[in-house]
Formats: structure tokens, C-alpha cells, sequence
């Protein structure tokens, strides 16, 4: 498989909804206008005692959903000059006539009040749009589309309407032997969770490089939520767990590496054989308040050329539909074996969003480590047939 840009896949409306809001957009700007024809036409085709004109308080109103506030002002202007011209040709008395003038402004004065504030509130939210952007980009950066021996395929999407970062979070980093993976979930949602997840991402960009094996990287991760704990122990984040799983891809030898903090079991593809990996001993979560003495536990398990590796967060794994049953993973990824992993990213998230009851509700990430082209062998170093688990 050749390599190519890692496609990172976020929440984003179909087609077929971006169509339809843009529809509903273009009718809201000529609804004021229809409203203006069709009272207008009414109170010349019917009786005076009708008076169908009334109605053209409405225009200033609607214009103020979707129009600027001087384009409110300008469409209330029309609707009072076309309030004047029917009065003329009704011949309605004077004073009337400049009562219903007199509503009419006030309701366009409203109108372009309202549009003034409703345009300041949509800037706003440009701006928190782009300093969430900002955000992401320090906390979550893109990851590259190959690391040594492997290709990633990344699928991450904040549960949150509008946002852009979660409690989910994810890195991998090229050491010196081969690649690094980091995978986690923070417990919660909104900004203690992004707080916590930032702290884990920095204390593992700074392990991965020097750290012996993946226990070390684990043990740093633990001290890093400690002292930050000692530090703010008054912060929401020094609270929080985080379910980690930890990946390592040796350069030299066919395998991956795997050590679970609480973290749900990634599912590996050989061919057309799907199975989740079977995490015998897998550790308590990072930052748990419990006392625990138990090793950290490495599994190691057959890792080739073409094989591929799913990591993911309980966002899939957890997605019910609405008779309660959970997303059928393995099955799935069996009758996308033949896809190209360029593709599994977003048919993973359409199919997440067709299967669950209320779509996806969860931080939702996913992470696909493809194994392409030669494993390179370690000089003097004879790899073994099947590699066992090791406890740390």
C-alpha cells in the first residue's frame, strides 16, 4: 500500500443536508419579499374591509432571521412605502394612516436591533470556531501519513455540537527502533477532560522518546496525573482517569506490542481474518483512584507486511442502536477487508452514524495502523516464530 495524506475524518453534514440548510437559508432571505408580494396582491384583489395589508409587519421581522440590519432596515422601508401607497389607494384617513406608519417603524427598529445582535453573536462564534481550531491544533496535531514501517488512518470526532476537541486523544511518534502509539480516553466531557488529555499528551511525547519499553511510558503517564494532581489539586482535570492503550512497532520484527490501561481491545486484520486481540492481563486506568501493585503487561502479537490494526475509543465500541445491541466491529471491518485503509476511516463513521440510535453521540476516535512493505531484520538478532506475552 503506498502511502498518502492521513485523512482525518470529522463530524461534518452530508451532502444532502448541506443542501437542504442552504435551502432553508435562500428561503428564509426571500421569504420577507414573498410576504410583501402576497399582501400586497391580497389587499388590491379584495375588499377594503380586508385590509390584507396588515400583514406587511411581518416583512421587517423575518428579514431580521437572515438579513444584515441594514438590509433589515432597507426591506422595512419597502413594506412602509408599500403600507403608504395602500393607503392611498384606499383612501384611508390621515391619522390611521400614520398610526400604521408609526407601528410599522417601530417594529422595523426592532427588527434591525435584533439582526445587529444576532450578527454580533454569529462573529462571536466564528471567533470561539477559531480559537477551538487553534486549540486542536496545540493539543491534537494531524498526524503524519506514514511512520516507519506503518501508515495511519485516523478517525477522530469531538461529541460536542460544534467542537473540536474532546476527552479523546491520540499521538504516534517514530523512535529510534520503530513507532510509538498512544490511544486514550478521558472520563467526562468538555474542558477538565481536554485538560487532562493535553497533560497525558505531553507526558507522552516526552517518554516515548527515552523510555526503555511501553510499562516505563505507562509508569510516566501515572506520575505526570500525580503531580499534576499535587499541583492543582483543586483543577476538575485532577480528577479524572483516562482509559490508554499503548503501542509499540518495532522496526526489525514482524509483531505490535500492546499494553492496556483499562483501555478496550484494538481488533487486528490478517487478510480476510478479523479478531480482536486478546489483552490477557490488562492494567487498571491511568489516574484511577485505587491502590494497585499489579505489573503492567505487554502483549505482543504477530504484526506483518498488509496486516492491519484497529485502535479505538468506547465511542465505537460502545455505539448501541436502538434495540440496545452494541456495534458489530469485527464483522464489520471483515466485509471492508478488500477496501483500501484509505477508505475505512469514513466508512467507519457513516456506518457508526447509520447504527446508532441517536447517531454518534460519544467523543468518537479511531485509529488504523497499516504494516506496509518489508519488516527489516535486527542484525544478529533471530526473530522468533510467535511472540508470547511479557510482564513488566
Amino acid at each position: 500500500m503506498s502511502a498518502s495524506p492521513t485523512r482525518t475524518v470529522r463530524r461534518s453534514p452530508a451532502p444532502g443536508v448541506a443542501c437542504r440548510a442552504e435551502l432553508r437559508y435562500a428561503v428564509g432571505r426571500a421569504l420577507p419579499f414573498l410576504v410583501i408580494v402576497l399582501a400586497t396582491l391580497a389587499d388590491v384583489l379584495t375588499s377594503p374591509e380586508e385590509r390584507f395589508g396588515r400583514f406587511l409587519i411581518a416583512a421587517p421581522a423575518l428579514a431580521a432571521a437572515t438579513w444584515s440590519a441594514r438590509g433589515t432596515v432597507a426591506i422595512g422601508g419597502l413594506a412602509m412605502a408599500v403600507t403608504g401607497v395602500l393607503s392611498v389607494v384606499r383612501g384611508e384617513p390621515l391619522v390611521p394612516a400614520l398610526a400604521n406608519q408609526v407601528v410599522l417603524a417601530s417594529v422595523v427598529l426592532a427588527a434591525a436591533v435584533s439582526s445587529h445582535a444576532r450578527q454580533r453573536r454569529e462573529a462571536e462564534l466564528r471567533q470561539i470556531s477559531a480559537v477551538a481550531e487553534a486549540a486542536q491544533s496545540a493539543v491534537l496535531r494531524p498526524l503524519p501519513p506514514r511512520l516507519g514501517s506503518v501508515d495511519l488512518r485516523l478517525l477522530y470526532e469531538a461529541s460536542a455540537a460544534g467542537a473540536h476537541v474532546g476527552g479523546d486523544f491520540y499521538k504516534a511518534l517514530k523512535v529510534r527502533d520503530g513507532v510509538r502509539i498512544m490511544l486514550g480516553d478521558v472520563q467526562g466531557k468538555g474542558l477538565p477532560a481536554v485538560e487532562a488529555a493535553s497533560l497525558l499528551l505531553g507526558s507522552f511525547r516526552e517518554a516515548a522518546y527515552t523510555a526503555p519499553d511501553l510499562p516505563a511510558i505507562a509508569q510516566r503517564l501515572e506520575a505526570s496525573m500525580a503531580r499534576y494532581a499535587e499541583r492543582a489539586p483543586e483543577s476538575d482535570a485532577a480528577d479524572r482517569f483516562s482509559t490508554v492503550l499503548l503501542a509499540e512497532i518495532p522496526d526489525d520484527r514482524p509483531v505490535i506490542r500492546l499494553l492496556s490501561c483499562g483501555h478496550p481491545a484494538p481488533v487486528v486484520q490478517r487478510g480476510g481474518t478479523v479478531e480482536t486481540v486478546e489483552l490477557s492481563a490488562p492494567s487498571v486506568p491511568v489516574h484511577l483512584p485505587v491502590p494497585v501493585d499489579a505489573p503492567f503487561t505487554v502483549e505482543e502479537v504477530p504484526f506483518g507486511p498488509g496486516d492491519r490494526l484497529l485502535m479505538f475509543t468506547d465511542g465505537v465500541s460502545e455505539t448501541r442502536d436502538a434495540g440496545g445491541a452494541f456495534y458489530p466491529l469485527e464483522g464489520r471491518l471483515r466485509a471492508w477487508a478488500d477496501e483500501p485503509g484509505d477508505r475505512i476511516p469514513e466508512l467507519l463513521r457513516e456506518d457508526l452514524a447509520r447504527f446508532g440510535a441517536h447517531g454518534l453521540e460519544d467523543d468518537t476516535t479511531a485509529l488504523l495502523v497499516v504494516r506496509d512493505g518489508p519488516v527489516a531484520p535486527a542484525v544478529g538478532v533471530p526473530a522468533p516464530p510467535r511472540a508470547t506475552p511479557v510482564a513488566a
